[in-house]
């Protein structure tokens, strides 16, 4: 329990990361109410797409120990779903916990909801195991025709940190270094909020996995120079056509890796597939503060955090949080069930485990 991201302590409290923290702090934050819980997810205290999904559930299950009433468990269900609109694991893990919780006597929707956040939290680490070890195997297969450490590249941060345990695009690099096969990472820094210059290297240094910080816009040099094999990424939400929303950044990572003829996949468990989206145009893309475009955080020279403006004053400042890859730039997308393609087919396999 004392790897996950998301864990119980011994006195019973419900513990993770403050990521806004690193890499320079570890801190851990203590969730005990569902304004914790929301409030930490709004301000991406805890950010990825499994792990605001698992602390939404039990977001829901602190607001049922106060208000157990109908009344209490819509207006909770509604308002934490409603924290972040892009990645729809937060709406599924949500509205499970919420079914489990609605069909019971007011009294008994506590337990059963913080059960069925228990259970989420415990099915995210099985599923990203999985995911890890069918990426291993994809990936490791290009291993045959190198003579050198397999190069991949990511974007943003889809580790361990975004997710309960093991991570999603991440999941796969740490089962091959688990093996002994020699890999390295090329990590976007993810532009404004740095999530893979601060949380992937951080954590790829954590695991002792050789890896390399670079600007956005270097994927695409390097691509073309023969220094990548393969692009992984996770994501937020993927269409019932198989376009997948991650973020910004990631579809001209995509066209790069098409125009290179390098292979793009995406790691995902079956959760983020919303089979109620028809393509990609009908995801809801976040916009964030222009402040996160126009400031940058970091370490000062005297080893103080601070922030810095780095565009002039009176500039307008547009940002996104995440883009839409269209289905057919992506080579598959690896579930807890396989790997699949990206498209209406794949998806109904994916989402029936595999048995169609």
């Amino acid at each position: 329990m004392k790897s996950r991201t998301l864990r119980i302590d011994e006195q019973g409290l419900l513990r993770t990361l403050d990521q806004t923290r690193l890499p320079f702090e570890r801190c851990e934050m203590v969730l005990q109410s569902a304004a914790d819980c929301h409030r930490a997810i709004s301000t991406m205290q805890v950010r990825g797409a499994p792990l605001i999904g698992a602390v939404g559930a039990w977001g829901l299950a602190f607001a049922l120990r106060d208000d157990p009433t109908d009344e209490g468990l819509y207006r909770a269900a509604r308002w934490l779903a409603g924290a972040r609109p892009t990645a729809v694991n937060l709406r599924w893990a949500v509205e499970r916990t919420m079914r489990r919780a609605r069909v019971l006597e007011p009294g008994a929707r506590a337990k059963a909801a913080r059960d069925e956040a228990v259970a989420i939290c415990d099915e995210d680490v099985e599923c990203n195991r999985r995911i890890g070890e069918y990426g291993a195997r994809l990936i490791g297969a290009l291993a045959d025709a190198r003579d050198r450490a397999l190069q991949i590249l990511t974007h943003c941060n889809a580790g361990r940190i975004a997710t309960v345990e093991h991570g999603t695009a991440l999941a796969p690099v740490y089962r091959l270094h688990e093996l002994g096969i020699p890999v390295h990472v090329w990590v976007d820094e993810t532009r404004p909020r740095n999530q893979g210059a601060s949380l992937t290297a951080w954590e790829l240094a954590e695991r002792g996995v050789a890896h390399t910080v670079i600007v956005d816009n270097a994927g695409g040099l390097l691509m073309r120079a023969g220094r990548v094999d393969a692009v992984i990424v996770g994501c937020d939400r993927v269409a019932a056509n198989g376009d997948v929303a991650n973020k910004i950044g990631t579809y001209l990572k995509a066209l790069a890796a098409r125009d290179c003829g390098l292979p793009f996949w995406v790691a995902c468990p079956v959760s983020t597939i919303d089979s109620q989206c028809t393509s990609g145009d009908d995801i809801p893309i976040e916009e964030r503060d222009p402040a996160e475009v126009t400031h940058v955080s970091g370490r000062l020279e005297d080893g103080a955090t601070g922030r810095v403006r780095v565009v002039p004053e009176g500039s307008l400042a547009f940002n996104p949080g995440f883009d839409v890859t269209p289905a057919r730039l992506v080579s598959g997308l690896i579930t807890e069930h396989g790997v699949f393609p990206a498209s209406a087919a794949g998806i109904a396999r994916a989402l029936a485990g595999g048995c169609t």
